[in-house]
């Protein structure tokens, strides 16, 4: 098989251009260099600590950080994203590898992906990416819309006696001496129904503006929690518009006093109650409000059909939030680019 040569590499990436590579524009409107202290400060060891200097030297963390966020766009496991970047040359453009570029395997990856998730360090970077768009001109306008998507993660076989010992805060007497089982098992995910089926995983709380379709602040847990549950850690101030969408599970006498309390604006759908269902008046405010609130679903379809679905391959809430908030910073990326072609200059 010849060799390929540099123009023969060439070609290939703008035969890629041609059909529009999503990765160049992602790549072209994320300043990844902006992150690069905070991303150290968790990859890399201050020289006093390093006990040698041998050995291959750490990976580049921009380049580390850039391959969780490949991960989230395409939902892949650490096995896969190694192997897609092995293969496909869009990849390794946006990694800014080459041919002989040393590609990070599927144990460096979750080691990465590990240390940002032990020290909260996703959600700092999202904060910081939140401020990056701010100062793009893309802040937070007209209102709050509030929503939870169930995330899915690998179902535990458990007995019924064992799911009720851990939804109690504990574990199975005869997990204890099975450390290799018991490492296999999430005790933190649950159980939840919706529409009749079944799930077990988390949920992904999120607050999306209005005008920019971009999530503002997100909240991991697990998938039995009350949406309404997470409304203190999803509300915000900076938002330029006073109202407030959400669903009717979020609808009560305190989320109404909340709201009041912050001078917001709510525009929740109301409920029908047992005797006494919704007036036709109130079904009709209930769809004009649907209009606005829609655009929190465009969200969570983007996640699930556009970036490979949600599923999460990991145990326990730490790993999920790493996971979790990591796709939502890589659907902010993704948005962005969405925003710019959009308008080019927001006001």
């Amino acid at each position: 098989m010849a060799q390929m040569g540099f123009f023969d590499l060439s070609d290939r990436y703008a035969s890629l251009d041609a059909k529009n590579d999503p990765l160049v524009e992602i790549d072209a409107v994320v300043p990844w260099e902006e992150f690069r202290p905070a991303l150290e400060r968790v990859w890399r060891k201050p020289d006093a600590e390093r006990k040698s200097r041998a050995g291959h030297k750490p990976i580049d963390a921009v380049l580390m950080f850039k391959t969780l966020v490949l991960s989230a766009l395409y939902n892949l496991s650490d096995d896969q994203i190694e192997y897609q970047v092995r293969d496909r040359l869009s990849f390794m453009r946006f990694l800014g590898l080459g041919l002989e570029g040393r590609v990070p395997d599927a144990k460096t990856v979750w080691l990465y992906r590990e240390a940002l998730a032990q020290a909260g360090m996703v959600e700092a970077l999202f904060r910081q990416f939140d401020g990056y768009l701010a100062r793009q001109g893309y802040i937070a306008r007209g209102g709050q819309i509030l929503d939870a998507s169930i995330v899915p993660v690998p179902k535990n076989r458990n007995t019924r006696d064992e799911n009720k010992t851990i939804k109690n805060g504990e574990v199975p007497e005869d997990w204890k001496d099975k450390p290799a089982m018991r490492s296999q098992k999430d005790l933190d995910a649950r159980w939840t129904q919706k529409h009749g089926k079944s799930y077990y995983g988390y949920k992904n709380h999120v607050n999306v503006d209005r005008k920019h379709k971009l999530v503002r602040r997100w909240h991991v847990s697990d998938a039995a929690e009350h949406d309404s549950k997470a409304v203190d850690h999803l509300l915000m101030r900076g938002n330029t518009g006073s109202g407030v969408w959400a669903d009717s599970a979020y609808r009560s006498e305190e989320m109404e006093a909340k709201l009041r309390d912050r001078k917001l604006t709510s525009h929740i759908h109301r409920k029908g109650k047992r005797g006494k269902p919704l007036t036709e008046q109130a079904k009709g405010s209930n769809r004009t409000k649907s209009t606005v609130r829609v655009r929190v679903e465009h969200v969570f379809g983007a996640q699930s059909n556009d970036m490979g679905g949600t599923l999460v391959r990991t145990i326990g809430m730490v790993r999920a939030k790493a996971k979790i908030g990591m796709k939502n910073l890589a659907y902010n990326m993704r948005r962005l680019v969405q925003l710019r072609r959009i308008n080019p200059c927001p006001a």
